[in-house]
């Protein structure tokens, strides 16, 4: 049986492969993604709500624009997920500085803390069974890391 690393020395089946290789990484992606999910509580912050989250503890307080730009969602789309957080007092909205016609959105000592809950649960989960695979496997999966996060950052 082939694997993903050896070259496939027929032009035309690099593409196919590429292709096999996509579908069965975003079922492969989207198992792992469903399965933590599974592991929250029915009502919880969504995946959008809690990656906003994500990127305002590490980036700071920005406009809803921006943040609509930076997650790839139409602006309705991010208002929504903002006001669920609002709502939550996950983040708060504060008049802009600059431009009295704009929001920047801050997260709040509460949308931090549960931030932090979650990533505690989902990290202790994935911790678990990594605990079951093989020292090579692990490795395997920790160089895979950086092409992972390349994928995502050209999506």
């Amino acid at each position: 049986m082939k694997t993903w690393t050896e070259a496939s020395p027929e032009g035309g089946r690099e593409a196919r492969d590429s292709v096999r290789l996509a579908s069965d990484l975003r079922l492969a992606v989207g198992r792992v993604t469903r399965r933590l999910r599974q592991a929250h509580a029915v009502g919880d912050v969504s995946l959008s709500g809690v990656s906003v989250l994500a990127r305002l503890a590490a980036d700071g307080p920005d406009s809803p624009t921006s943040l609509a730009e930076m997650e790839r969602v139409r602006p309705q789309a991010m208002a929504g997920t903002l006001a669920l957080l609002e709502r939550r007092g996950l983040v708060r909205r504060t008049p802009d500085a600059t431009d009295g016609r704009r929001s920047i959105v801050a997260v709040t000592e509460e949308g931090r803390a549960m931030l932090a809950e979650r990533r505690s649960e989902s990290v202790d989960r994935l911790g678990a069974v990594l605990e079951g695979f093989s020292a090579e496997e692990r490795a395997t999966l920790a160089a895979a890391l950086p092409l992972l996060d390349r994928l995502a950052e050209r999506l």
